[in-house]
């Protein structure tokens, strides 16, 4: 299995950093099943950045994968993690892990590589990546959903290009208002920034 080494990237509390294994995204592969086994990869930009051994057993997974702390020697991670199930309102059932953390066991859906083991959001003490974003950070990702609803060339600084064949006018009225509105917010934002980017610079200027 993939190496991982704590020393390679600095640390950081945002999920979006972290490698992680997904319940729900394993129950649609079908590797829940007692008695699978599962070659779990990570990658980005077609590179391959680790994977994980996994075996699925009655009412848990086993993990097993290598971790390395610095330059020292690897050492091989073989740990159970519990499995929990809820019924569907249509019918069938729903995984979720059990947080392996001593004095947790949370039933969550997702597990974060934090340290050496997989833990859930809360032990790892991560925040989703909008918990980290700004008023007009959101706003710009509103204004950019509604361009893809009127089939709009993302971006905020791309030209407008009216209703969409087929839609209401009620509802382009409707989403229109709402663009505006967040357009306006995310260029205060950002002129904001400006100026308080601005100042540093100048008081830095200021000690040369």
């Amino acid at each position: 299995m993939g190496v991982y080494n704590s020393g390679r990237t600095a640390k950081v509390n945002c999920t979006d950093d972290h490698l992680c294994i997904d319940a729900r995204q394993w129950q649609r592969d079908g590797v829940l099943v007692a008695g699978t086994s599962y070659i779990s990869t990570w990658s980005r930009s077609g590179k391959e950045l680790g994977n994980i051994g996994v075996k699925a057993e009655q009412g848990q997974v086993t993990l097993s994968y290598s971790w390395q702390q610095n330059d020292s020697e690897a050492k091989r991670l073989d740990y159970p993690v519990g499995l929990e199930t809820t019924s569907c309102h249509f019918g069938g059932v729903r995984y979720w892990f059990t947080c392996p953390t001593e004095n947790c066991g949370k039933r969550v859906a997702k597990l974060y590589l934090s340290d050496k083991y997989f833990s859930c959001r809360h032990c790892c003490q991560l925040a989703y990546h909008s918990q980290r974003e700004g008023q007009d950070d959101r706003a710009r990702r509103r204004a950019e959903k509604i361009r893809a609803k009127l089939n709009w060339q993302p971006g905020l600084l791309n030209e407008q290009c009216g209703k969409p064949k087929g839609m209401h006018w009620k509802t382009y009225v409707r989403l229109m208002t709402k663009y505006r509105d967040d357009v306006n917010q995310t260029m205060l934002g950002m002129n904001a920034k400006m100026e308080l980017l601005t100042k540093r610079i100048g008081a830095l200027c200021d000690r040369l």
